[in-house]
């Protein structure tokens, strides 16, 4: 049975726009240490915005990115210049789009549904970076959570989602490579798509799956194919 049109939320980072050059970045500035800082900085970004929503102190993303990459850097004892830490930070608004993104974007726009990047970035960052990427144009528009102050995986910011687009749950989906904003996504009521970029990424056993799973943003339209 084919599908009407729907509301697609796409998450931003590590589902649409390809992080690893930062990666490649520091492994210039410090070699082999480089994959632990990595992964540490990411957790720990995630770690703050959760803390931060717990806490009802909500601050701009990137100040939690700032925070976890000045305490991944004294963890590791890896000592990088305020400049060398900016020249990461910016480096961040400037990513490439997986080469997937453009030909599966364009697929679901053909096919009349409503694309919307959802982040926790701001709006203007995020809207300077899929401009960047060259992908802003299949966009209805960027949707933010410091309309709401605080960050996913929390309820209140998927309602926001609904609220800003004229969406239902029913009729909204989540796009997301993130185990944790999936699992946000249905918790709170709406359908979601984990993609598995990696096939060594393990979903939460929450007891709890996305409505369905695929490995890049073009294998999407198969799920997404439309009744006009």
């Amino acid at each position: 049975m084919k599908m009407k049109p729907q509301t697609l939320a796409f998450d931003v980072y590590g589902t649409m726009i390809n992080t690893t050059g930062v990666q490649r970045s520091i492994e210039k500035l410090i070699g082999e240490k480089a994959p632990l800082l990595v992964e540490m900085w990411r957790n720990k970004q995630l770690e703050y915005s959760f803390r931060r929503g717990l806490m009802n102190n909500y601050v701009d993303f990137s100040q939690c990115t700032r925070e976890a990459l000045d305490f991944s850097c004294e963890t590791l004892q890896i000592h990088l210049t305020n400049t060398q830490k900016q020249g990461l930070m910016d480096e961040y608004r400037t990513l490439p789009a997986f080469a997937d993104v453009r030909t599966g974007l364009e697929k679901l726009q053909n096919a009349e549904h409503r694309l919307f990047a959802f982040s926790n970035g701001s709006k203007k960052a995020v809207t300077e970076l899929l401009v960047h990427a060259e992908v802003i144009q299949f966009f209805d528009g960027v949707v933010s959570v410091e309309n709401v102050k605080m960050f996913k995986p929390s309820p209140l910011v998927y309602a926001h989602f609904n609220q800003t687009t004229g969406s239902t749950p029913a009729n909204s989906w989540l796009i997301s490579s993130n185990p944790f904003d999936v699992l946000g996504a249905i918790n709170y009521g709406m359908h979601s798509a984990w993609v598995q970029r990696s096939s060594t990424s393990v979903f939460d056993p929450w007891g709890i799956v996305p409505t369905f799973k695929v490995s890049n943003l073009d294998e999407l339209s198969v799920h997404f194919s439309t009744s006009k």
